[in-house]
């Protein structure tokens, strides 16, 4: 049984969410999840007054624990098409995993999530595979297969796997408008 470490940054809960439906999918296969959260950066004050998910179950991460484990899965909202500060916070402190090649060829991959339809989740996307890819990981995405169904599930759309309706979500997702 092989261990994921499902690692996120949620502000409003929907990439807590995600986490959760991947965890559920490595229990499925043949995998152990562990959900870990990155810590929040913004002051707890704007925090609440913005209404962010401020109960999430999932503990903190620390800096070597993804070492630990054969695969990890990076889940963030999209920020401007970019990771937000949270994530790119935490990765960029694995610098004694990176030198010590504790990462090279384990399996990497990543889900996004955006309030719009052109928000910025294929950008996002290429920001955590490059991050992942300086580690040396081996990156895991859909299959040809897969990719040609879900691009006549959701037509109309610059990539494949969004989710915009009640239809399964693959790597990406749409929240509402307003981030909640």
């Amino acid at each position: 049984m092989i261990s994921v470490l499902i690692l996120y940054y949620s502000s409003y809960g929907h990439i807590e969410e995600m986490a959760n439906a991947v965890a559920t999918g490595v229990l499925e296969g043949v995998g152990r999840p562990i959900i870990k959260r990155v810590p929040e950066l913004v002051p707890q004050e704007i925090a609440k007054r913005e209404q962010f998910r401020l109960d999430q179950s999932a503990p903190l991460a620390r800096i070597e624990e993804p070492a630990n484990d054969e695969a990890i899965v990076l889940g963030v909202p999209t920020r401007f098409g970019r990771l937000p500060a949270q994530m790119a916070a935490f990765l960029d402190q694995a610098n004694a995993l990176w030198v010590s090649g504790a990462l090279v060829c384990k399996v990497g991959s990543a889900f996004v999530c955006t309030a719009t339809q052109h928000g910025g989740q294929e950008t996002t996307l290429c920001w955590a595979i490059s991050n992942s890819m300086h580690f040396v990981m081996v990156i895991v995405d859909l299959s040809c297969n897969d990719m040609a169904r879900i691009m006549s599930e959701v037509l109309g759309k610059s990539v494949g796997y969004h989710q915009i309706s009640d239809t399964a979500f693959k790597a990406q997702m749409i929240g509402s408008g307003a981030g909640r």
